[in-house]
């Protein structure tokens, strides 16, 4: 068994952030990741452009630099490399934890790699940032476990003369159904609610509405899907029920925090917010010892916390550990 100080489970921006404060405090800290570094970032679309300017993205100090005002995903994946790099972190890509067991300055975390090896670690604290993305929010309709239903949408090429459902009217969704339309698919968007989603980013949100004012792209509204099949979909429309010619759906229907995984650990959840329980002073959870950093600290609301506020959560816990151990 390895032992550290501090484990910390996700290494995200907002888990890179914590294994930097501590260890600018002389803590040691061992960090996990099921995939690589910043994993989630890793598989947002290829050619995405984040929303937000590069100095907000930016932990431990380093600056930030982007060819453009807005940062793309392969220059926030270099910039991470090179601050993980920077500090020499201690980071474990590729290690699925399975359970940490132990109590307050006793843990023991067990978790497989990809070759299904098995590791060890003792510590006297643990951190999770495991963040939401890797749980996609179901449709709950039949077929929905078919191939053709995706919901990491990478790039437009795999789709081009191809019927494309695309589920949802958020930033995602639109930005998905433009780039396919203007790369040779035949789009349709569907979407519970009245119209395009307020939110939309508003050098997107006019774009999308005059292709679905023009037809260019077929949109329903007030509609969701009943059944997907191999090569069509059932919906049910104001109008009525209707079967759409389909290939793929692009389910951009958002994703969810794995509450199972923290309950499982001692995370106790407001029951109405789901927001677990935490000091707001140092995030330490119900489970003495734990603490939850980045978006697990929201709950459901995961549109509150974002890398731009949840990477200085580091400062916190990192202060809160010191001060204890």
């Amino acid at each position: 068994m390895e032992a550290t100080d501090v484990v910390v489970v996700g290494a995200g921006p907002t888990g890179l952030a914590c294994a930097i404060d501590l260890k600018r405090r002389g803590v040691n800290a061992i960090v996990i990741d099921k995939g690589c570094v910043v994993n989630s970032i890793y598989h947002y679309p290829t050619n995405m452009v984040f929303f937000t300017t590069p100095e907000l993205l930016e932990i431990g100090d380093i600056p930030m630099t982007s060819l453009n005002d807005k940062p793309v995903r392969g220059e926030a994946l270099k910039y991470y490399r090179r601050v993980a790099q920077h500090y020499e972190l201690d980071i474990r890509q590729y290690q699925h934890v399975e359970r940490i067991a132990g109590d307050d300055g006793a843990f023991i975390t067990n978790a497989v790699d990809m070759h299904g090896g098995s590791h060890t670690y003792g510590s006297k604290k643990v951190i999770l940032s495991t963040g939401y993305y890797d749980l996609p929010n179901p449709l709950n309709v039949p077929g929905e476990e078919l191939p053709k239903v995706i919901h990491y949408y990478k790039e437009p090429h795999p789709y081009y003369n191809h019927d494309v459902l695309i589920v949802g009217a958020k930033n995602s969704a639109a930005i998905a159904a433009l780039e396919l339309w203007w790369s040779g698919a035949r789009v349709t968007l569907i979407h519970r609610g009245e119209g395009i989603h307020s939110n939309v980013k508003y050098w997107i949100k006019p774009n999308i509405e005059n292709r679905i004012k023009n037809g260019e792209i077929p949109a329903y509204f007030q509609s969701r899907i009943l059944e997907i099949r191999e090569e069509s979909v059932r919906i049910i429309t104001p109008g009525g029920e209707k079967w759409l010619k389909n290939d793929f759906v692009l389910a951009m229907i958002g994703y969810s925090p794995d509450v199972h995984f923290l309950a499982a650990h001692g995370i106790r959840f407001d029951p109405e917010t789901r927001r677990p329980y935490t000091n707001p002073d140092t995030l330490e959870s119900d489970r003495r010892g734990v603490y939850l950093a980045g978006v697990l600290v929201a709950g459901m609301h995961t549109n509150e916390i974002f890398i731009e506020n949840g990477r200085f959560h580091g400062k916190k816990i990192a202060e809160a550990i010191r001060a204890a151990i």
